[in-house]
């Protein structure tokens, strides 16, 4: 299994609330019909907590590499990857994909 981490920047032009809201209630039913996804998680940045590298990060896990690119070449994954700018700054948008490894 392999995990999609998204780093996710909100559009500069919309507050936090918005893109809180945009990116739950919008965003993520599309992401959820993505084939073949095992697993999707949201973790919004806490801003009280001070500095912080992003504002989220999506989570996605796949069986395989190969599911995912598939996933995401599909009419789903067109069609959420379409909506990105809709609030999210696409210039700043980082991925890394991992295998896990728990240690505890």
């Amino acid at each position: 299994m392999v995990k999609a981490v998204y780093l996710l920047h909100k559009r500069p032009d919309m507050d936090w609330v918005e893109f809180q809201r945009y990116w739950t209630e919008v965003h993520a039913p599309m992401v959820a019909k993505l084939p073949g996804l095992r697993r999707y998680v949201q973790g919004h940045a806490v801003p009280e907590a001070g500095d912080r590298p992003c504002d989220g990060i999506a989570e996605l896990w796949f069986d395989s590499a190969a599911a995912m690119q598939a996933s995401l070449a599909s009419p789903e994954g067109q069609t959420a990857l379409a909506d990105v700018p809709n609030f999210l700054d696409a210039s700043k948008l980082g991925r890394i994909v991992v295998e896990e490894v728990q240690v505890v």
